[in-house]
């Protein structure tokens, strides 16, 4: 029984070392695309408080000169962008541009609105960590 602990233990402390230094196997390449404390209109990432927790991952497509709508998300939202170029609005801030490759953290109970003003889809990649029953996305009026 001892050595089993003992086992659990090493394999634990192996792990999480190897865990620590962000390296995989031969052959496999790794690359941070965007570590941050904050969402992109600097609020700090809180996260929800919650015993249901539900992770949704999704793609969204925006047409050239489509928007998302204003609206708000009551849960953190990551988003990667996988082609086009995004423009957000947020409520009393200036807009961002968002590019292919790029990555962020969507704001929090604040409005805002994605649209697309060049002449490809934006194609996103969307990953909410919200909760059971509750909602990802609220439509909002224009401020």
């Amino acid at each position: 029984m001892k050595i089993r602990i003992w086992l659990c233990f090493f394999f634990l402390f192996c792990t999480a070392s190897l865990a620590g230094a962000g390296e995989y196997s031969d052959g496999v390449q790794a690359k941070v695309i965007l570590k941050t404390k904050n969402t992109s209109n600097g609020q700090p990432i809180a996260y929800l408080r919650t015993d249901n927790a539900e992770v949704t991952a999704m793609t969204v497509e925006i047409p050239p000169g489509a928007e998302t709508g204003w609206h708000t998300h009551p849960v953190p939202v990551y988003v990667y962008v996988l082609s086009g170029s995004l423009t957000v609005e947020v409520e009393g801030k200036p807009a961002s541009v968002f590019q292919a490759g790029d990555a962020f953290v969507e704001v929090v109970h604040t409005g805002h609105c994605g649209k697309n003003v060049g002449t490809v889809p934006v194609k996103l990649a969307v990953f909410y960590t919200g909760a059971e029953n509750v909602q990802n996305v609220i439509r909002t009026s224009a401020p």
